[in-house]
């Protein structure tokens, strides 16, 4: 058993959380549980294995030497005598999980202070960040002190009176003990089941939104749970900065359950969910909603009226030192640039690989930036050139230059929900609501929203709700 647990414990955490996806689904919190808890068994496992293998080999023999059975010995003997070790290895254990524990927010888990540490790396908000590990930190700490009072309770001296009574009694186990357990046992499976039976009952009127992890999509998410309780009678459950983006979130609809909503653009579905060639453009909206709906039951409801298609951009001095000012440019001199972008792009059909291709790129040096760093990395001149969102908030304040597609490269990508037609057709109050969202946000509306988030650290549920407001929602 330890040689088990110690192979899993050598597989990385973030790989473990991602393993399970397919398994236990995404979005929710059994993902991280059953992670967490096999985490949790190392510290445990081996505390108990040593506490018991050091009993006093002279106690267990008169134990044996009064009759008591295996079980006996082990429930009212080895248990109790290895409980100082047991009970370090919780502490162990608690405090290890709760740090670790904020790694479900990267795979949309079970929320928590870990989504206040991605969500600030994301955004670029460093006192969320560092509020959220500081929070963490203390809630290791109170739950070790409390764990330490109790492991006090547990210590038996050699002498001690209490220890002696529970040997005497080993063999005065009555039957009738076993009742109180079993009645426990009892109420305990009705209470799962009932609980089971009502959280199913109550699941169909909530609606499971989900986002991508990058400040617009916090803020679209928090506007669709506003908008969506406000005009309806339906629950929204808000799974904010999904790891991975679609590669994630469209499995997770496809399951039916984990996601039921979530905001896209028209260029990724068309070719990373729909796996279609060329560069996509607006003409093709008709056949891209077409295609959702007959491969995957979904549709496109509610186009929110902005675009934020990719680009390329250059620190200013790069771009000032060698006259860049389309892509064709940045390809002469790119065998001495160091190009970042976030680990999804190089992994898209319409990402890196393929413009390299497209413009014969060929940088001295490639680096996956998190969306939420790059552009103080290409301020701090950690990298030269960095893929960008057409809609980014923190262009205003960047020291960069946005060079021009000259060869039409990236596809047009038009912002709307995906929705799952089952749940479109149990409430068609909500695909209303959708409706109202057509044309509402602008190319400089969400630019500007994403400023006030990135630039002037206002939190995306505020920024949603203000920007309703003046709307007259």
């Amino acid at each position: 058993m330890l040689s088990v647990v110690n192979f899993v414990y050598t597989i990385p955490s973030i790989a473990l959380f991602g393993l399970l996806i397919p398994i236990s689904g995404i979005g929710g919190d059994v993902s991280a549980i059953i992670a967490l808890t096999i985490y949790a068994l190392l510290p445990m496992v081996k505390n108990t294995h040593s506490g018991i293998t050091n009993i006093d080999k002279g106690i267990l023999e008169a134990a044996k030497g009064m009759g008591s059975t295996k079980f006996q010995m082990l429930y009212k003997i080895k248990i109790p005598l290895a409980m100082p070790h047991i009970m370090a290895g919780i502490r162990t254990m608690a405090v290890m999980t709760i740090a670790l524990a904020g790694i479900a927010a990267f795979i949309g888990g079970a929320g928590g202070l870990g989504v206040a540490i991605y969500r600030g790396i994301t955004t670029n908000n460093m006192a969320m960040t560092i509020a959220g590990s500081i929070l963490i930190a203390i809630l290791a700490i109170v739950v070790d002190f409390i764990l330490g009072q109790i492991e006090k309770i547990t210590k038996y001296g050699k002498n001690d009176s209490k220890f002696v009574n529970k040997l005497k009694k080993i063999n005065k186990i009555n039957e009738n003990n076993k009742k109180p357990v079993a009645i426990v046992a009892i109420i305990l499976i009705i209470g799962l089941v009932g609980g089971g039976i009502l959280y199913g009952s109550s699941n169909s009127e909530t609606i499971n939104i989900a986002s991508k992890p990058y400040t617009e999509q916090y803020i679209l998410g928090y506007m669709l749970k506003e908008l969506i309780e406000e005009k309806t009678d339906l629950n929204v459950k808000l799974s904010t900065g999904i790891a991975g983006g679609v590669s994630t979130i469209h499995p997770g609809m496809e399951k039916g359950g984990d996601f039921d909503l979530y905001p896209e653009y028209t260029g990724t579905g068309w070719m990373e969910v729909l796996k279609e060639g060329g560069t996509f453009t607006k003409e093709q909206n008709s056949e891209l909603k077409s295609k959702y709906n007959e491969k995957y039951n979904m549709s496109w409801v509610g186009m929110y009226g902005f675009e934020n298609t990719y680009g390329i951009a250059v620190n200013k001095e790069i771009a000032d030192k060698y006259n860049l000012k389309t892509y064709s440019d940045l390809a002469k001199v790119s065998n001495d640039l160091t190009f970042g972008a976030e680990p999804d792009f190089f992994e898209r059909n319409d990402g890196y690989d393929a413009i390299s291709e497209k413009y014969n790129f060929n940088f001295k040096d490639t680096k996956d930036m998190d969306v939420g760093l790059k552009y103080n990395a290409i301020n701090d001149k950690k990298i030269d050139v960095v893929v960008i969102y057409t809609t980014d908030g923190r262009l205003i304040s960047s020291n960069i230059t946005i060079l021009k597609d000259d060869l039409g490269f990236f596809p047009s990508y038009e912002c709307g929900n995906v929705v799952r037609n089952e749940v479109l057709n149990e409430h068609p109050e909500l695909r209303e609501v959708l409706l109202k969202l057509e044309g509402l946000i602008s190319n400089e509306d969400m630019a500007k929203m994403n400023y006030q988030v990135e630039v002037e650290k206002k939190d995306p549920k505020d920024v949603a709700h203000e920007f309703l407001k003046e709307k007259n929602w």
